[in-house]
């Protein structure tokens, strides 16, 4: 059985995480997603809107999820120690460096191949797009309310 590992924040689920949960998925027989802590989003991307239990609750309802767990704070490498997926599959924004973590992996005697998985070519494949999509919408309610007088 190959198990697979894909993490995130997933604070607004959307089709660029189903997509690359979906691929994931294709590498094994087994996925296992890891959600990030409310204090791992703020330290490496932003303060989330979901609460991490919520969050964790949405993955882990998903068809292509085997198993949701939430991270560790500080030690991305402890999850990894306790589930011991044969590969990490790594969206293709996630900044995480490829070389990096096998460094660390190695090191930790933990033998799991590193996978980029490809972008999915769509305008709503990310939070920061959606919102930015929400806040032009608004904004552009705005101008047609002073336009119209109302």
């Amino acid at each position: 059985m190959v198990r697979v590992m894909a993490s995130g924040v997933f604070d607004i689920l959307h089709p660029g995480h189903l997509h690359f949960l979906e691929e994931a998925r294709k590498l094994g027989d087994e996925l296992v997603v890891v959600v990030a802590t409310d204090k791992t989003a703020r330290e490496r991307k932003h303060e989330p809107m979901t609460p991490q239990d919520m969050r964790l609750k949405m993955i882990s309802s998903l068809r292509t999820v085997d198993i949701a767990v939430l991270g560790h704070d500080g030690d991305m490498f402890r999850i990894v120690e306790e589930t011991k997926p044969d590969i990490i599959a790594l969206g293709y924004d996630q900044a995480h460096s490829e070389a990096q973590i096998k460094a660390e992996l190695a090191k930790r005697g933990l033998n799991a191949k590193v996978v980029r998985l490809p972008e999915l070519e769509h305008d709503l494949t990310g939070s920061r797009k959606i919102m930015q999509k929400v806040i032009d919408w608004y904004l552009a309610e705005e101008r047609l309310k002073k336009v119209e007088g109302r």
